[in-house]
């Protein structure tokens, strides 16, 4: 059996109340088998063959949100299509067993093989090559992966598709959950709000700076964020190597947070680790700047792992590195401050870091 993993604490302790719904946090998505390639020395060379000195695999896609979120300790629901494969098995099992992750509205596709990432890591960035087939649909979820009824939930995080609608997007908002939302590049070129016809329905809507200037046609990601706040009451734009930068439009507050310097191995479910962190403070009620801070310490400590999911960083890892930052003597005070926050959150137990993850290979378990 698979070990799993108990987050140290929950951050939504004092929120919680008799009648809450019994989720936090609902995804919806594709679930990819995820092969990492890492201690590559370069890109592949064309008619050569290149050996990594590191592999490992974890489940990938939509389970990068979900790990980052549970392993923070959120009570975590996912929808999605498993294939009745050894890889689907696999992640089935690393999810439900491992993370904790409810899959009661997931479901096994008898004969549909699972979707496939090779990733590669080198030079602080990673290649990737997917394989997979949409799967085919059912009575419960029409469009292969969403249910038409998703279970009630405080928040869920969707991932929007320009020029196209998910119908639980609005049935998740009609009955209360909080919509946190994301979105890819817009491979038509158009970088039209209007097609995000889904936007209306979300809370908080969190691109990255190329994104929000590309929809808003501005040349400043804080501008940008600014004139999404005419769309969404949140909006949150990440700034790469600068931060990240917040605006309620409901109340006028802005919030702008430095990045955490470190050294990237990779950046693979970053930003799936951003979102859950944001969420997660939200969630907890926590002003915007720690809600920000937050989320991009969570990032900062993922892209010093290998691996999407792999690398997504839990309570004991966050404890780690705030003990490890405040020995260090020449530390700025005012940075010290920024994560002062933390203090009353952490648990006592801590383990070295930089955490080096044992990476799982299939077919090895945990006793």
């Amino acid at each position: 059996m698979v070990v799993p993993l108990k987050p140290s604490i929950d951050p939504l302790k004092g929120a919680r109340r008799a009648g809450d719904p019994p989720c936090d946090v609902f995804l919806t998505g594709t679930v990819f088998l995820d092969i990492i390639f890492t201690g590559l020395d370069s890109a592949p060379v064309r008619g050569t063959e290149s050996w990594a000195r590191g592999m490992g695999s974890s489940p990938g896609g939509v389970a990068n949100m979900a790990t980052a979120l549970a392993r923070l300790g959120l009570r975590t629901s996912l929808a999605a299509a498993f294939g009745d494969d050894h890889y689907g098995e696999y992640c089935w099992d690393a999810l439900e067993q491992g993370e904790n992750i409810d899959l009661a509205t997931s479901r096994t596709v008898p004969g549909w093989h699972s979707p496939v990432t090779v990733s590669m890591a080198y030079e602080g960035e990673r290649t990737m090559v997917s394989h997979g087939h949409e799967p085919p649909p059912d009575a419960a979820s029409p469009d292969g992966g969403a249910p038409t009824c998703p279970p009630r939930a405080r928040a869920a995080v969707a991932s929007l598709t320009p020029g196209t609608r998910a119908p639980w997007i609005a049935e998740a908002a009609r009955t209360g959950t909080r919509i946190f939302a994301d979105v890819g590049w817009d491979d038509t070129g158009r970088w039209d709000l209007a097609g995000l016809a889904d936007l209306e329905h979300c809370e908080a809507f969190l691109p990255n700076a190329e994104e929000a200037m590309r929809y808003t046609r501005t040349e400043c990601p804080r501008a940008a964020a600014r004139a999404l706040t005419e769309h969404v009451p949140l909006a949150v734009v990440t700034l790469g190597a600068e931060g990240a930068y917040a605006v309620d439009g409901r109340t006028g507050e802005t919030a702008e947070v430095p990045a955490i310097a470190v050294e990237a191995l990779d950046p693979t479910g970053a930003g799936d680790v951003f979102v859950a962190g944001f969420v997660t403070g939200t969630l907890a009620g926590w002003p915007l700047a720690d809600r920000l801070a937050f989320a991009g310490l969570t990032a900062a400590l993922s892209v010093q792992e290998f691996g999407g999911s792999l690398s997504a960083p839990g309570w004991a890892e966050v404890a780690t590195w705030w003990r490890t930052v405040r020995e260090v003597d020449d530390q700025d005070p005012v940075a010290l401050r920024r994560y002062g926050f933390l203090e009353g959150l952490l648990p006592e137990a801590t383990r070295p870091w930089p955490l080096r993850r044992a990476v799982p290979t299939i077919g090895f378990r945990s006793a």
